[in-house]
């Protein structure tokens, strides 16, 4: 198979998943499906939890090669700026099974010449589809199963690029251990502790969240207790990181090239889940309203980060800068949002890459660096 020409070829864009993203992995996938089938390809959308066990296609036996063959209606789906109910989505599955792999999905994977991994957050983000798909021998784009499972943790991610000349803000972990008694008041003792020990202004964030889920901007001391809470709903470790008083950026790499960058000014709030979907509820700023020679730090800066990971195809960092022009690096993303107010698509076409071209070039760097030989 000739990869720079990009013939015709089956693609399974798998979504959904079981994440706290699962909404937005949708919107995604759709997108992505929509836009390789307009480029002449036979791509077929497939939820990665849910897969496909409909009783009635049971009795006929599963075939991929019709899926591929007699393309599926795209799904059209909306985002209400609510995350999903995780316990709701397991129960729905009719087949119980606990694999995060629904039925058939790995068969369809399988028949197919690359995944273009559409999912967001755990179970999709963290590198363990990759790491699966690298042990059948799968071809897939973005990034391989180490690199995005270093990066999907912020503090493994600080831990790595930091001491590499990365300035990002300091931080603090805390874990809360259980004793084996379990007594009742030793998470009370712990939040109390960690409000005696960190100062605010502060941001407190869950370590492997995504779509600024678990994320807390704590400007006054009252609220903190609150936000470690909450933190602690999703896992029992968590950081502290100093809060930085600026503007926020992200800045996306594309097969070895820094885009431009976009300047997010939210209407309320911060960059948060709902503002992140929500069509109106941010200015994006393409390129970001910043000095030639700080847009280019900002490049270099997350094309170091992406190097740095050993990440592939593409990434998309975000920062803040601060009121002297300092750039500080806060995270980095390894499948980021294709939705219609994304920002990495936004970043291409600011360079001439539309929608669909840019969703090829992602598949096409998938296959030179996996593609079956």
């Amino acid at each position: 198979m000739n990869y720079n020409t990009l013939n015709e070829l089956k693609i399974v864009v798998l979504c959904g998943g079981l994440s706290t993203e699962r909404n937005i992995s949708f919107l995604t996938g759709s997108r992505v499906c929509g836009a390789l089938r307009a480029k002449g390809h036979r791509a077929v959308l497939a939820d990665l939890y849910m897969g496909f066990d409909d009783e009635k296609d049971e009795a006929k036996g599963f075939d991929p090669q019709a899926l591929f063959e007699n393309l599926p209606e795209i799904p059209q789906y909306s985002f209400d700026g609510q995350a999903p109910d995780l316990k709701a989505v397991r129960k729905s599955r009719k087949w119980k099974s606990p694999s995060l792999f629904g039925k058939h999905v790995l068969e369809l994977c399988a028949a197919a010449d690359i995944v273009f991994i559409a999912l967001h957050g755990k179970n999709g983000e963290d590198g363990r589809v990759q790491a699966t798909f690298d042990m059948l021998g799968i071809p897939y784009t973005g990034s391989g199963h180490l690199g995005a499972s270093m990066a999907m943790d912020k503090m493994i991610t600080k831990m790595i690029v930091g001491p590499r000349g990365v300035r990002t803000p300091a931080f603090r972990r805390w874990d809360f251990v259980r004793s084996d008694g379990g007594k009742t008041d030793e998470k009370e003792q712990f939040i109390s502790s960690v409000c005696h020990q960190t100062d605010v202004p502060c941001v407190v964030k869950t370590p492997d969240g995504g779509s600024s889920v678990g994320v807390y901007i704590v400007r006054h001391k009252a609220d903190l207790e609150d936000a470690v809470r909450k933190c602690l709903s999703f896992g029992d470790s968590f950081m502290t990181e100093q809060f930085i008083d600026g503007r926020e950026f992200t800045c996306g790499v594309l097969c070895g090239q820094a885009l431009p960058s976009v300047e997010i000014v939210p209407k309320i709030s911060f960059y948060d889940y709902s503002n992140k979907y929500k069509a109106g509820a941010t200015e994006e700023i393409c390129p970001g309203r910043v000095k030639p020679e700080i847009e280019k730090e900002m490049g270099q800066m997350a094309l170091q980060v992406h190097k740095i990971m050993g990440l592939s195809t593409y990434s998309r960092s975000d920062f803040m800068i601060d009121k002297e022009d300092k750039v500080w690096f806060i995270e980095v993303n390894t499948l980021p949002g294709m939705t219609q107010t994304s920002l990495v698509p936004q970043e291409a076409a600011a360079v001439g890459i539309s929608y669909e071209k840019l969703c090829e070039k992602i598949v096409e760097d998938g296959l030179r660096l996996r593609g079956r030989k």
